[in-house]
C-alpha cells in the first residue's frame, strides 16, 4: 500500500505522510486471496473528476499520495489527469497495479504526467503460480509492461517513476520468493516488498496465510533467509513483514500520519477498515471469525477535512495509538523488555483494530 516517508514542514499546519485515495473499485481480474471472493455484492464505481477536485486543496499537506485502493487504478479514464492535479500541490504520487492495460502508449503518458512511483503486484515468480492466484492476469504480459516502463525511464534519463514489486505471500507461492529476487534483478527493479495476507475473509484464505499467530515461531525461515542473502548480493532492497506476532505500538498503516479516502469520499484510518462491501465485514483473525463494522469518520466531499480530523470520535481513535506509543517509550527508557510472557504491556488498540493482523505487527 506504500512506504511511509519523512514529513516535510507545512508552516505549522498538520502534515501527513501519505493519503491513500481510492479512485476506482473496478477490477479486470479476480484474485483468489481477495476479500471480493467472499462477497457477490461488490460496490463498483469510479471517482468522479468533480469529486476528486474537492480533495485537491488538502494535498499540499501531504508527502505522498497513493491513487489506489480496492480496484485497478489503470482502469480509471481520468487517472493521468488525477496524477497531474495531485502533483501540482507538491506531494509524490503513485499507485500499485496489476498492470491491466499498461501498453507502451499508456506507460509514456504516465511518465509524462510525472508519476513518482509504481508498484507491480505479483503473486508468483512463475507464470503458472501467478496466473492461478490472479485469475485473468498474464504473468508474462505483466513483466513485459514492467520492463518497458523501466526502459522508457532510462531512455528519458529520468529516475522516475521508481518501480517496485509488491508480492503477496501465501502458502502456494512463498517457496518462489528467492526466485522473485532474480526477476527483479533481470527487470531492473531495485525494490521488492513482501506483504502478508492481512484481511482474511474465509477459511480457505486463512489456511493460505503464511504467518503464525503464535509468538516465538519462525515459519519459512530458510526461504526468507535465502531471499535476504540473494537480495544483498544483488543490491536489491527487500522489505519483509514479520511472520510471527510482535509488540508494536502503531501498526504499519499508521493512522496517526496516514488515512484512506474511499471512492465515494468516506474518510477512514486505513483501507482495511472500509472495503467496498456492505457492513459488517467478515474477518478471520488468528483462526477465529468476527464481524466488523466499517469505519468512517466523515465524508470529504461534504465536510471540510479539518472538521473530520478533529471530530471527537476520530481523536479518541488516534489517542489509543498515542497512548500505546507513550507506553512503548516508557518501556524502552526503563529497559523493560517489550515482550513479556503472558502479559499485555501496551494499552488496548481501538476496537476496530483488535481483530486486524496488522496490530500484531504482521
Amino acid at each position: 500500500m506504500g512506504i511511509l516517508r519523512n514529513l516535510r514542514g507545512m508552516g505549522g499546519r498538520r502534515s501527513f505522510s501519505a493519503w491513500q485515495i481510492e479512485v476506482t473499485t473496478r477490477c479486470s481480474l479476480c484474485c483468489t486471496m481477495c476479500i471480493k471472493e467472499e462477497y457477490k455484492n461488490w460496490y463498483r464505481r469510479d471517482m468522479e473528476m468533480e469529486d476528486f477536485r474537492k480533495i485537491i486543496p488538502y494535498l499540499n499537506r501531504v508527502k505522498s499520495v497513493v491513487l489506489e485502493g480496492w480496484g485497478e487504478s489503470l482502469l480509471h479514464k481520468d487517472l493521468i489527469e488525477f496524477i497531474r492535479l495531485a502533483k501540482k500541490e507538491g506531494p509524490e504520487v503513485g499507485f500499485v497495479t496489476s498492470g491491466t492495460g499498461l501498453d507502451e502508449q499508456y506507460a509514456a503518458r504516465l511518465v509524462d504526467a510525472g508519476v513518482d512511483f509504481i508498484g507491480f503486484s505479483l503473486s508468483g515468480a512463475r507464470a503458472e503460480t501467478h496466473n492461478s492466484i490472479r485469475v485473468n492476469s498474464d504473468f508474462n504480459v505483466l513483466l513485459d509492461s514492467m520492463r518497458h516502463l523501466i526502459r522508457l525511464r532510462k531512455e528519458r534519463q529520468s529516475e522516475k517513476p521508481r518501480v517496485h514489486i509488491v508480492y503477496l505471500m501465501v502458502r502456494d507461492n512463498i517457496i518462489e520468493v528467492p526466485q522473485l529476487i532474480d526477476i527483479a534483478r533481470d527487470a531492473g527493479v531495485g525494490e521488492v516488498v513482501l506483504v502478508n495476507l492481512v484481511l482474511v475473509s474465509n477459511k480457505r484464505q486463512d489456511k493460505e496465510r503464511v504467518f503464525t499467530c503464535k509468538e516465538g515461531e519462525e515459519p519459512y525461515g530458510t526461504i526468507i533467509e535465502e531471499a535476504k542473502a540473494k537480495a544483498r548480493r544483488m543490491n536489491i532492497k527487500l522489505v519483509i513483514p514479520s511472520l510471527s506476532p510482535r509488540n508494536v505500538s502503531v501498526c504499519s498503516e499508521n493512522p496517526l500520519l496516514n488515512l484512506y479516502i474511499s471512492v465515494d469520499g468516506e474518510v477512514s484510518p486505513c483501507v482495511y477498515l472500509y472495503p467496498p462491501i456492505p457492513s459488517p465485514v467478515r474477518r478471520i483473525f488468528c483462526g477465529d471469525e468476527y464481524l466488523q463494522e466499517k469505519v468512517s469518520f466523515g465524508n470529504i466531499f461534504r465536510e471540510h477535512f479539518d472538521t473530520i480530523w478533529n471530530k471527537e470520535e476520530y481523536r479518541r481513535f488516534r489517542e489509543r495509538f498515542i497512548a500505546r506509543q507513550k507506553k512503548m517509550r516508557e518501556l524502552y527508557e526503563s529497559f523493560i523488555a517489550v515482550r513479556m510472557a503472558g502479559e499485555t504491556v501496551l494499552p488496548e488498540s481501538p476496537e476496530p483494530c483488535r481483530t486486524c493482523h496488522k496490530i500484531k505487527g504482521l
